[in-house]
């Protein structure tokens, strides 16, 4: 059992390191991302700002937190495709297409629960 867990524990360990190896990597290629960063940076601190609950407030970080995470997926499309595949390609374009999608989405979802609340707040 002690090793069992011993194991568990340099597995999280590792995975640590290797996120923070990833995170690294795309914030020193990817404007993007440290654009959404500071998005993320000046939207919690009007959610701490603003009269929130406390769910509200979770929600417009969550979203945030996934807003970041759907960028990351983005470069790590863009990454592979242009590793496989450095001509271009319908397929290709479609991947990195789809990617993007999944940012502008992530950060329509960011912008709806802004807007609702916003509204709330407005009109309460």
């Amino acid at each position: 059992m002690i090793a069992w867990l011993g194991a568990q524990l340099r597995r999280i360990g590792w995975t640590c390191v290797w996120s923070w190896r990833g995170w690294i990597a795309a914030w020193a290629s990817e404007p993007a991302l440290r654009q959404w960063s500071l998005a993320n940076v000046l939207s919690a601190a009007a959610a701490f700002w603003l009269p929130l609950t406390p769910g509200e407030r979770a929600l417009i970080l969550a979203l945030g937190i996934l807003l970041l995470a759907a960028e990351l997926m983005n470069t790590a499309i863009e990454t592979v495709v242009n590793l496989v595949s450095p001509d271009r390609h319908p397929l290709a374009g479609k991947a990195k297409d789809c990617g993007s999608a999944c940012v502008a989405l992530a950060a329509l979802a960011a912008g709806v629960a802004w807007a609702v609340l916003l509204w709330g707040l407005w009109t309460g």
